[in-house]
Order: C-alpha cells, then structure tokens, then sequence
C-alpha cells in the first residue's frame, strides 16, 4: 500500500513547480511558497482528513482514529533562497504517503488520530529568526520580539504575515494544536557528511544542539578615503575582519561551530572609512555550558577588536535555543525501523535546526530520522540524495510511524 516512488515523483514535481535553475525559492510567505502550499492541499484534499491554518499559519491535516490521543508527522515546504529540493519537503511528502498507506489500512479510522503538520517559516531564511511556526506551537513565540524583525527588503515579519492571512498577534494561540499530541516524527535529510562517509543510507538522531544567534555592530567614525591616514581612522571593518578570524580560534577551541553569515557596511560606499559594520553570528553546540562559554568568548573577542580599532562594539540577541534530547524510547524505535529495511545503522546527533526540537521542547516525545545527503551539502542547488535511498528513508518513516501508533495506543 506504501509507494516511496510516488513521494519521489511529488518530490520531482514540486522542484518543478517551485524552483528555477538556481534551486528551490519557496521562502515563507512569498507567492511561491504559498504555490507550495496549494500544491500540498490539492493532494490531501483526495483523502479523508480536515485540513486547517493555525494562528501562526502552519498547516495542519488531521486523520481522526479510534483514540485522540495524536501522532505528529511533520516538516516544512519553506526553502532557503537557491535551495535544494529535498530540504524539510521530503519531511511533508513522506509524511503524506504513509498519511495515505494508514488511512488505506485502517479504512480512514486508524487507532490512534494520525496528523500532518507543515510548519512556517522552519528556515528563517528571510527573517532571521528560524522555527518560527513550531515555536509559537511550542509556546516560545516572542510577539514582542517579533514584531521587530524586516526583511533585506525592509518588509516586516508582521506585514508578510498579514499578506498570507496570519495576524502576528494571534500566533501565540498555535500552542493550542499540541494538546493531545503523544508523539512527533520528522524525517529530514542529514545536511552532513557523517552517513555518507560510513556510507549507510538511514541514521536515528539523538536530539539537536544549541544554538546562540546574535548580532554584532561595530560602531566607528565615516571619513574620507582619500585623505584619512591610517593610523588614526576609526575603521568599524577593521574590528569586524579580526573578529571573523577570532571565531574560527573559538570554535577550535571549545569543539563547536561559529559562522557569520552576513555582514551589513554604513555607509557601504568606496569612498568612507566604514562607520557602522554589523555582523550576524551564529554558533551551535551540544554542551550548553561550552555552549555559553563560545558566546563569552565572542564577546570578549569583539570587545578587544573595537578598542584597538578605535571603535565601540554592541550586540543583541537574535534567538537561541538550549541543546534539546530526543525522547529515548523513540530513538530506539527508530533504530529498529532503519533495521528492518537496511542491515545497519547509526545514531548522531543534528546540527542543523528543526521543527522537532520545539516540538520537544513543548514536552512532545519527539525522534527524527537522517537519510544520507550526497557530499554532505545542503542550502545548495546541488543537494542530493539517492533515489533508492529516499525510498528506504520513507519506508523507514512508514515502519516508525506504525511501531509509535501501537505505542500511543498501548498507553504507555
């Protein structure tokens, strides 16, 4: 009843319909994503579920079983500008296809209630601030917060919200959708190299690491080019180019990741020494308290890289979030399903954000499951996965699903 081809072939066809020859470009809320969505709703509305926008706009289709007591399957359709194709959409359609193979089996009345969750805006590809659908689920939405955040194109978080029929303000009241919820599955490709490099297609994932996410703004003095000697400028950029080195030391140092992923320059012309320089800063471990010692350590950093420049340095908070385990019940559930269609497998941890973390985080027993990405690349054109292995990581996700079914159902 199960046919993983069918998610490859819809897998195909989204690409198809949401991409161009730079990658995918569903980012949230845009006229692209919302094709996306469409094309999630025409497929579902050929079975027997109701389907519903929350407050925060995630979207949700519900199979209601014998009990309601209700097993999560989610993911998202949003991308990354120039994405790949599989990234958070193979969660969805996977989720789609054993929707279907349950409500087939079960005559559209499963034992437990069985729901498909497409969360917004995971990526915070165009705001900044990821898991935004799944944390105001979770109850960790920041209205406040929220309603300062805009776009390269200075839109805001609230207004793009507004466009696709979301009232920011009512976000919060998506915590009403985990009532009842037993259990969270999400399946996701590993946007690593470890499963390629032990060259096994399927891993069960530990939990996700912690992430500290900031800004840092150099402030310095805007002079002449031409007639500003160097020993006495006052050079924003300077502190900012020591400070991008010092992080790589950082990471080095305490076993994680650093990356600054984007750099904004006032008044960003040939001509002046740079007066403002504002990096975003991104690290992730899975200690917390190494964790918070990189964070210190950044900002110890920064503060001597503005004072031999000259400059001053302030920092503010984009989002964090602590190291979140998976539920151990369920990560073994999950190794057992890998095992009944591959002879090995293998448990690590994510690196990368999820929806499940927040999921978790809400008290939800959550699990993921990695299928293998070719070269470890992902938020690339160029992301891949074997066919034959996206196959394998739906039947995985298939058995998973039925071996958290019977035990929701047991009541344990």
């Amino acid at each position: 009843m199960l046919d993983p081809q069918r998610t490859i072939d819809e897998l195909k066809a989204l690409r198809e319909l949401t991409g161009d020859e730079h990658g995918a470009q569903r980012v949230a809320f845009t006229d692209t994503w919302v094709a996306a969505r469409a094309f999630l709703k025409e497929r579902l509305d050929a079975l027997p579920v109701t389907q519903h926008m929350d407050a925060a706009g995630n979207w949700w289709a519900t199979l209601p079983g014998e009990s309601d007591r209700a097993l999560l399957i989610g993911g998202h359709l949003d991308s990354v500008p120039n994405g790949g194709w599989l990234d958070g959409c193979l969660n969805v359609l996977a989720g789609l296809e054993v929707l279907r193979r349950v409500n087939e089996q079960y005559a559209g009345r499963p034992p437990v209630t069985l729901k498909l969750v497409d969360w917004a805006d995971e990526e915070g590809a165009r705001f900044g601030r990821s898991l935004y659908g799944s944390s105001a689920a979770g109850g960790q939405l920041d209205v406040t917060e929220m309603r300062r955040l805009k776009d390269r194109d200075g839109v805001s978080l609230e207004d793009a919200l507004s466009r696709v029929g979301i009232t920011l303000a009512d976000a919060p009241d998506a915590r009403a959708e985990l009532q009842g919820a037993a259990a969270y599955l999400e399946l996701h490709i590993e946007q690593g190299p470890v499963l390629e490099g032990m060259d096994l297609p399927l891993g069960a994932v530990l939990g996700t690491v912690g992430v500290e996410r900031h800004t840092i703004t150099f402030h310095g003095q805007a002079a002449h080019s031409g007639s500003t000697p160097m020993n006495v400028r006052k050079d924003a950029f300077l502190a900012a180019g020591r400070f991008g080195q010092a992080i790589y030391d950082i990471a080095a140092r305490h076993g994680g990741v650093c990356t600054i992923g984007s750099v904004k320059t006032l008044p960003g012309i040939v001509t002046s020494v740079v007066e403002t320089c504002e990096l975003t800063l991104d690290q992730r471990h899975l200690d917390a308290d190494k964790l918070a010692a990189m964070w210190q350590d950044a900002q110890d950093a920064a503060t001597q890289f503005a004072q031999e420049a000259g400059c001053t340095v302030t920092f503010g908070s984009l989002w964090n979030i602590e190291p979140i385990p998976f539920h151990p019940m369920l990560i073994d559930a999950a190794e057992a399903s890998i095992l009944t269609v591959t002879p090995a497998a293998h448990r690590l941890p994510s690196g990368p954000l999820h929806d499940a973390a927040e999921v978790a985080r809400a008290g939800v027993p959550t699990v993921m499951l990695f299928v293998q990405s070719l070269r470890g690349i992902s938020h690339n054109r160029i992301e891949d996965t074997r066919e034959g292995h996206i196959a394998l990581s739906v039947q995985a996700l298939d058995e998973l699903t039925t071996r958290t079914m019977d035990w929701i159902a047991k009541g344990i």
